[in-house]
């Protein structure tokens, strides 16, 4: 019997989770034309995921998991669907929720990394690990972060299923893109018209991500501030920038500071988020990209930049070197001066830079959406069946 499959889709528009949901939803879409499946829109979003088969329907809830009426309001409106299954593609699990469900981790940043008063630390806490051991079904986006949900929140192991995710498709494809991010038969703007745009006439290294404090940002400023008085004299990379594609500086005074005692203002670019189209076209202008990270859950940008093309630079910690294999130069990100070292090696060292090319376009074949998507829906399955069974059972 079909099942009916609702999935929570609110956070679409977010940087990694929304590479998620969307890629996922699309290669359930391939896959599995006969269970019935229920996506919840914000109204402002609604747009998205056009193109889908029968089976999918959009409906419209206008509250953010982020509203604490969402705790109680969200489980009624999922009742009006009598699912057989609720998938929540993050840890944002109402107090009140229908069972069975499934919920996927990304990364445990927001306890580990935790801010704010004590009090909302622990709250924060509490609403994680209940949301985790009352699902049916935890699904860990890698072993690092599956070896943290059962260690440090205790979940049962036989509760939790390991299932990598996988670059945007869109970050693989050769043809021109435009601004949406979609293919077209001629993209918006060429390359060189991009870079023109943003005045970017000079080599440059990239990071593109949030500015959170896991990710390191800081030292990578003093790293390439280290780099920049290396080669201050080298014929190519004598005039040497850092580019970084995310957050704006002014949230974060800790990066603003380093920029200003590294004394590299003028050489280190902000440019906030950018269309897939753009960051696209910098993914594969960069001389290098480098992704210092402290902490990741499964690390989606170093397997983007790979597979634009560009030699990698990451940590030697948490999932990175799950993730990214032998793909990358790995530096210990509490290092300074390793990370200079690491960022020198892909710029200067041609034999080992035409092989972190190579090996990385190997490395993002090893992702794919498809594959994500039949695990997943063995999860789904599974806590279905699993479900029925507990409630048949006698008691």
């Amino acid at each position: 019997m079909p099942l009916r499959i609702v999935i929570d889709v609110r956070r679409i528009r977010d940087f990694g989770i929304g590479t998620y949901i969307r890629n996922l939803v699309r290669g359930l879409a391939r896959l599995d034309r006969e269970n019935h499946y229920v996506l919840v829109f914000l109204r402002a979003d609604e747009g998205e995921l056009a193109g889908l088969p029968e089976n999918f329907s959009k409906v419209i809830y206008d509250r953010p998991d982020t509203d604490p009426l969402n705790h109680i309001t969200f489980y009624f409106f999922l009742r009006r669907f009598s699912p057989d299954l609720v998938h929540i593609p993050l840890n944002a699990v109402p107090l009140l929720m229908p069972r069975p469900y499934v919920v996927t981790i990304h990364d445990m940043s927001s306890l580990l990394y935790a801010e704010g008063p004590r009090l909302r630390r622990s709250l924060r806490l509490f609403l994680f690990r209940r949301g985790l051991i009352r699902a049916t079904r935890t699904i860990a986006v890698s072993a690092a972060t599956r070896h943290d949900v059962e260690t440090v929140l205790g979940i049962p192991a036989e509760r939790v299923r390991q299932i990598y995710e996988a670059p945007d498709p869109r970050f693989l494809r050769k043809g021109p893109l435009n601004d949406s991010g979609e293919e077209a038969e001629a993209p918006s703007a060429g390359r060189e018209e991009v870079l023109e745009r943003y005045q970017v006439n000079y080599p440059f290294i990239l990071y593109t991500g949030t500015i959170r404090p896991q990710k390191n940002i800081p030292r990578l400023v003093e790293a390439f501030a280290v780099l920049r008085g290396d080669l201050e004299n080298h014929p190519v990379y004598k005039d040497l920038r850092l580019i970084i594609i995310g957050d704006e500086i002014s949230k974060y005074p800790s990066v603003r500071r380093a920029v200003i005692q590294t004394r590299v203002e003028e050489v280190v670019r902000f440019l906030g988020f950018v269309p897939i189209a753009t960051l696209r076209v910098f993914y594969e202008a960069a001389a290098a990209f480098v992704f210092p990270s402290l902490y990741e859950g499964f690390g989606l940008p170093p397997l983007e930049a790979m597979g634009c093309g560009t030699p990698v630079v990451t940590s030697n910690v948490s999932s990175l070197p799950e993730v990214v294999g032998s793909a990358a130069i790995l530096v210990n990100p509490e290092n300074v001066f390793d990370i200079a070292r690491g960022i020198r090696e892909a710029l200067l060292d041609e034999e080992r830079r035409s092989e972190l090319i190579r090996r990385g376009f190997e490395q993002v074949r090893r992702y794919s959406w498809a594959q994500t998507a039949r695990q997943v829906l063995e999860v789904y399955r599974e806590a279905v069946k699993e479900h029925s069974g507990s409630e048949a059972a006698p008691r």
